[in-house]
């Protein structure tokens, strides 16, 4: 074979392949193309025959609306701190409870309604279904709130309640008060307007969630479980409505948590032999365990596959992007990984809380300890991510110790076939046609997790607004709700009660009323 043939057959080589690749790219092009165009998250039940219910009408007066205002306002003024598992304000507890009794007098003289207080300041209600073979559901909320000082930087004193501009502030309006009173607020409504439900429900309200819930919601579950309760869902805080916050997003998207991060306090320590800070070591015990507490940026990242369900609504480029998550979920979740408030969606994120080391300025300490907290993505363990710090750290100087830790809870159902997301999506879309529905990861954690026995299906949800800013307000400064939200969540409680009513979800294939 001479030169210039070889030559030739190589030159034919790389056309094949060149126009091999093109028709594999055009390919990959049209088929992402079409999926975007014809992606429909609302297929099905958008086109269900609902079972037809003679709801309550939710219209509030003016007298309601400042009375339910009245009432959230009280409930904003009662300090209900908890700031470890032995320091709860038992005084504002005790007071809050009399608050609930004097806000919500239907609700503790009906009938209809069983209460009972579990260990001492925590509050279990059932209200029984007249049919019986409706497997019943509970809405939880929590009392307290996490500790606020006006010299952080209050617009208004935290525990003030005091209106600006149409926003009542203070610590609890949106963690966790505004679902206590507003589940407790829309059953008083209903009773007044002579309201029994169908299938019942149970209200668990627990007094110390934001120290973990072992005495509140971990007792209501001892409870329950003695009476051999059995849950078909369970709705908690969680997620909320953000309007303006997911870059690309046309209109505000009402994500619902169908399963919240793990958690994990790891312990880092180094000790080393005491000294005198003019002879300083090449290395002190600081310097030690500095270097090994930067596990913060080794955490793998994921997709972000649960907000598939918006991409209808993401402007182009990004819809073309989100429509095809099977090619470009490693390259969103770089992009998403670049801001703080997207980050924490598509990976376990870690931060160093407390470092402790040094008695004296002169004197080389002996021992330097790093707090590191994680919150686990659902795709990693618990087991996983504590191995991944011990081949990070790679030191046997240093010592790692788990303080407490669990892992992700399991990914509830939120298909076509599940009650309780259904539900929760019909209630949020007639209240709000203008939000699109999606289920997301709870990056916090809450009392729900202590539910996991009682229930399958564990959604984190409240039509709480948030927008740009707003999410540095949970457990930040200038925490506020908007009057105008807070009546919403009154009236979506109000609707959630009822529409769970129905015996069956419908067909979703067939015709009819829009979901």
């Amino acid at each position: 074979m001479t030169e210039r043939s070889a030559k030739l057959n190589i030159l034919k080589f790389v056309k094949i392949v060149s126009f091999s690749l093109l028709l594999v790219i055009l390919a990959f092009f049209v088929a992402a193309t079409v999926r975007t165009l014809t992606f429909d998250v609302n297929a099905g039940l958008q086109l269900a025959h609902w079972e037809k219910t003679n709801n309550i009408a939710s219209d509030i007066n003016q007298h309601q609306r400042e009375e339910l205002l009245s009432n959230f306002r009280d409930a904003i003024r009662i300090p209900t701190v908890s700031t470890t598992e032995t320091q709860l304000n038992t005084t504002a507890l005790r007071e809050f409870d009399g608050l609930l009794r004097k806000a919500f007098p239907t609700v503790f003289s009906s009938h209809l309604v069983q209460h009972e207080v579990v260990a001492n300041y925590s509050h279990l209600f059932w209200v029984p279904g007249s049919d019986l073979a409706l497997v019943p559901y509970m809405l939880l909320a929590h009392i307290d709130v996490v500790p606020a000082e006006e010299r952080d930087g209050w617009e208004a004193p935290p525990f003030s309640a005091k209106e600006i501009d149409g926003f009542i502030y203070g610590r609890g309006t949106i963690d966790n008060k505004q679902s206590v009173m507003g589940i407790l607020q829309a059953l008083e409504y209903l009773l007044i307007r002579g309201y029994s439900p169908r299938r019942g429900f149970f209200i668990g309200l627990g007094h110390d969630e934001e120290v973990s819930g072992f005495q509140g919601a971990m007792n209501i579950v001892r409870v329950l479980k003695k009476k051999g309760v059995q849950l078909a869902f369970v709705l908690d805080e969680g997620l909320a409505v953000l309007d303006g916050v997911i870059s690309g997003l046309q209109g505000p998207a009402a994500l619902i948590g169908i399963s919240e991060k793990g958690l994990a306090t790891v312990k880092l320590s180094v000790s080393k032999a005491p000294g005198h800070s003019s002879m300083p070591p090449s290395e002190s015990s600081i310097e030690g365990i500095s270097e090994s507490s930067q596990v913060q940026c080794l955490a793998k990242v994921f997709g972000p596959l649960e907000l598939c369900d918006l991409l209808p609504h993401f402007r182009l480029p990004l819809k073309f992007v989100m429509s095809n998550m099977w090619l470009f979920s490693p390259l969103l979740g770089r992009v998403m990984e670049r801001r703080p408030d997207t980050n924490a969606f598509v990976r376990t994120t870690t931060a160093i809380t407390m470092f402790n080391s040094g008695v004296k300025v002169n004197i080389l300490p002996s021992q330097a300890e790093a707090y590191v907290n994680l919150r686990i993505h659902s795709a990693q363990s618990l087991q996983e991510v504590l191995e991944l710090i011990q081949s990070t750290v790679g030191d046997e100087r240093v010592k790692m110790e788990l303080v407490d830790g669990f892992d992700p809870l399991p990914v509830s159902s939120y298909d076509e076939t599940s009650f309780g997301f259904q539900i929760i999506k019909k209630t949020v879309l007639d209240q709000f046609p203008q939000v699109t529905v999606a289920p997301g990861i709870c990056i916090g954690n809450t009392d729900s997790r202590h539910y996991t026995d009682l229930a399958k299906d564990i959604y984190r949800f409240a039509p709480t607004w948030f927008r740009p800013g707003d999410a540095q307000r949970f457990h930040g400064i200038n925490e506020r709700i908007s009057k105008k939200n807070y009546e919403e969540l009154v009236v979506f409680y109000f609707n959630l009660i009822q529409n769970c009513d129905i015996k069956d979800l419908p067909s979703p294939h067939s015709a009819g009323h829009e979901l």
